[in-house]
């Protein structure tokens, strides 16, 4: 199981974002893969791990922590494909809001959850604990649906409130700057809060016409994207936003699929041969290996995404899938990567 991915063309703003800076983003964006070539592809996506590395870097090279919310300020709704196109041409923000979060998962999908809008709230997904790496994340995310909402309506919708998880970080001062809104941190979610009339205005370019074609063709897109979806992935993508609390158990899952337990448990065991709890051990192993290798996540902060009781035991379960602790297991990680760029040189 992946930790999920986005689509390169959240990189466009990214981009801008430098070049505001007066820095030429090339040489950054190579350094992760990022090419023109790659930029042009109209379904290429890089993995969360990447991108949140690139946003560290990005920081450093700009020396500006708040660059994720520059990011977010250059973003168009275009950046977001098809869902973008159709929610420009939606009746009202309302139902505008309600296109980029169904169709969310033809631009990026993450294993911790997705986007969801519960009027007045747009909502982002928690990736919390919060580090140097995901606060870019989540800054990029609010900001760029900020600036959708006063684009669709020609600048007036409005907002009355934000809400971020996190503590005020060093460039808190930036946020109400950007929103002209009051902004709470330590808060219980990742969210816009709208003034409800905002929600009921007409769009700059609605367009109902397109509107309902256009709805068509991401209904078939996602359709392309999940018709492969077995039982399995199903069931993980059920389990998965939850590992960091408590988890659902068999009986939970099986209502949320609409199966009774009973037969949740008879087709696992026909069409993968595994059992419940397998699934949950194996998301966790795999989870825990692309934490260790991709990301610089303490690993404390990796055993309370996978919801382990203590660090002590996430390091016992990790010995036994891999036969070494984390520890030692990323430092391995790292002298192979020095070893391999010495070899290239």
């Amino acid at each position: 199981m992946k930790l999920g991915d986005i689509s390169v063309s959240y990189l466009l703003s990214l981009r801008t974002a430098i070049r505001q800076h007066q820095l030429d983003p090339a040489p950054l964006l190579e350094r992760f893969g990022i090419t023109e070539a790659l930029l042009a592809e109209p379904h290429a996506r890089i993995s969360i791990p990447r991108f949140m590395r690139l946003g560290n870097a990005a920081i450093r090279y700009t020396k500006n922590p708040a660059i994720g919310l520059i990011m977010g300020s250059h973003s168009q709704l275009s950046h977001l494909g098809l869902a973008g196109m159709t929610a420009q041409c939606a009746p009202s923000l309302a139902e505008a809001f309600e296109v980029m979060v169904r169709y969310e998962r033809l631009t990026s999908q993450n294993y911790r959850g997705h986007s969801s809008f519960e009027a007045p709230a747009l909502r982002f997904y928690s990736i919390a604990p919060y580090n140097m790496f995901n606060l870019f994340v989540v800054d990029s995310a609010l900001s760029a649906r900020a600036l959708a909402g006063r684009q669709l309506t020609g600048g007036q919708a409005q907002l009355r409130e934000v809400h971020i998880e996190f503590p005020p970080p060093t460039y808190a001062a930036r946020y109400e700057e950007l929103f002209q809104c009051p902004v709470l941190f330590s808060q219980q979610h990742n969210q816009l809060v709208w003034e409800p009339r905002s929600l009921q205005l007409p769009l700059t370019q609605s367009a109902p016409g397109h509107y309902q074609h256009l709805l068509t063709l991401c209904d078939q897109r996602l359709h392309e994207l999940t018709r492969h979806r077995g039982l399995r992935e199903r069931v993980e993508s059920i389990v998965a936003p939850q590992l960091h609390q408590k988890l659902p158990s068999l009986m939970q899952v099986a209502r949320e699929l609409g199966l009774p337990s009973w037969t949740l448990r008879r087709r696992l065991q026909q069409e993968d041969h595994t059992r419940f709890q397998d699934i949950i051990d194996d998301m966790r192993r795999e989870l825990a290996i692309s934490y260790i290798r991709d990301t610089e996540l303490a690993l404390g902060e990796i055993a309370f995404l996978l919801g382990f009781s203590s660090p002590e035991a996430f390091q016992r379960a990790f010995k036994r899938w891999t036969g070494s602790a984390p520890g030692s297991y990323r430092r391995g990680i790292l002298e192979k990567g020095k070893s391999d760029k010495q070899l290239k040189q």
